[in-house]
């Protein structure tokens, strides 16, 4: 019991979702998808002196 208005909610979430206009920002999905170029790339960033005897320098 109590599944109803669960399965309510999903179908009007569900609903919402496929017949409202909305617009898309491609660029910014696409950007996210790929990874923002100007971010910069985190195992470039040199490790803390503490944790440096565990790093792996195989990717050096």
């Amino acid at each position: 019991m109590g599944r109803g208005r669960a399965k309510a909610k999903q179908t009007k979430v569900a609903r919402d979702l496929k017949y409202r206009t909305h617009e898309t920002d491609f660029g910014a999905l696409a950007k996210e998808l790929h990874g923002d170029e100007d971010s910069p790339d985190p195992v470039a960033e040199e490790l803390p002196d503490e944790w440096s005897d565990y790093a792996d320098r195989s990717r050096d």
